[in-house]
């Protein structure tokens, strides 16, 4: 019996609809643009998307409905652009300390018009030679009278060059977890200065930009929680966006299953579809087991948060899991697609490249599989 009520099911057609009418037509464009419209974040907001999940004093739609999210996620996907979906989502990730922790005035300002989408939040905690290790932010941030002056730089930080508020973490006291705070920087702030677009591998309509502070003053009242204790903050914050990047991996899977199953119908080889050929047909046995397979595990984790569960080597095993399915599943598809999915015009090509980032954002597989063996004991 499926975990997703009728609610859910609602909210996912509501959700496909939007996909259907906005992006669909418009993604390959996009792709090839290296952003999509920032109108679409009015549009997204407009149709309570950006506010699923969010507390309804917000403009959000209620706190507490994880299955909710994931089904609206499941259906943005549809879109088959991780990119785009990981842009539009970024608020996902730079709102919840904000939501949590900030002072009620800096609160109460910013998100409602981010769940409107008039405004766009960013986080930034990655630094250039950081990578997965948060404990180690350099990025600094001094405490001189009503203000804090932040010196440091960011990377890879998604909506990074057109975001109006950034989530970013900084050093206020001493080395390791326990000396880093959160802060919010608006985009206007003087010594805070965008850097060129990155360009990547994948998620090409996603803008990724470097971030750089020089005497960076920032009011103390934009202190997200108090201060030292953003690594508290960050952390919590790992859970759903962890959880986000496998169902990230689990739809990129199924949508890839799905379009090598309908090719494999459709393409006629040596007199009969490559659905008579048995080593196609085992092929895609296999695709569609491992699918189902990270479907229902992520669901499972989904469902432990719902419950007010703290799952974290089970999100962990599940982010894992659901990149290498994505990356195997998608693999698989180009390899019946033949020729044409090694195309740029071919959605399954953009998939898999796409695919290959779930094992290294929100923490790579290596530090998913250390944070599996501690708690194991190991």
């Amino acid at each position: 019996m499926s975990i997703f009520d009728e609610t859910h099911q609602q909210v996912r057609l509501t959700v496909q609809k939007f996909v259907g009418q906005h992006i669909l037509p418009h993604i390959d464009d996009w792709e090839e643009a290296g952003e999509f419209p920032r109108e679409l974040y009015r549009i997204a907001g407009d149709a309570g998307i950006l506010g699923i999940g969010y507390p309804e004093a917000f403009g959000g739609s209620g706190e507490g409905d994880v299955l909710m999210k994931v089904a609206a996620s499941e259906a943005l996907m549809g879109s088959t652009s991780g990119g785009l979906v990981a842009s539009l989502g970024s608020l996902d990730i730079a709102l919840p300390p904000i939501v949590k922790w900030a002072k009620p005035a800096l609160r109460d300002r910013i998100v409602p018009e981010v769940l409107r989408g008039e405004k766009i939040a960013a986080l930034a905690i990655t630094e250039p030679g950081g990578g997965s290790d948060v404990a180690s932010i350099r990025t600094h941030a001094r405490k001189d009278g009503t203000d804090y002056v932040v010196n440091g730089s960011k990377t890879f930080i998604t909506s990074g060059t057109r975001a109006d508020y950034y989530t970013v973490a900084v050093r206020t006291g001493g080395d390791g977890h326990a000396g880093i705070s959160l802060l919010m920087i608006e985009k206007d702030t003087p010594g805070f200065r965008v850097g060129k677009k990155l360009k990547k591998m994948g998620w090409w309509a996603s803008d990724t930009a470097e971030l750089f502070f020089d005497d960076c003053r920032v009011p103390a009242e934009n202190l997200i929680g108090a201060e030292n204790s953003g690594f508290i903050a960050i952390m919590a914050n790992f859970l759903s966006e962890r959880l986000a990047l496998a169902v990230m991996g689990s739809s990129t899977a199924r949508i890839a299953l799905d379009m090598a199953l309908s090719h494999a119908r459709e393409r006629q080889a040596f007199g009969r579809p490559l659905t008579g050929f048995q080593v196609t047909r085992h092929k895609l046995v296999d695709m569609a087991t491992e699918v189902r397979i990270a479907e229902e595990f992520t669901w499972r984790v989904a469902q432990m948060i719902q419950d007010g569960k703290n799952p974290i080597t089970e999100v962990a095993m599940a982010k894992n899991y659901t990149a290498s399915t994505a990356e195997n599943v998608c693999r698989e598809a180009i390899q019946i697609f033949g020729g044409m999915g090694y195309m740029r015009e071919s959605r399954v090509e953009r998939l898999y490249r796409d695919a290959r980032l779930l094992a290294i954002g929100g923490g790579t597989t290596e530090i998913m599989k250390e944070i599996i063996a501690r708690n194991m004991r190991l």
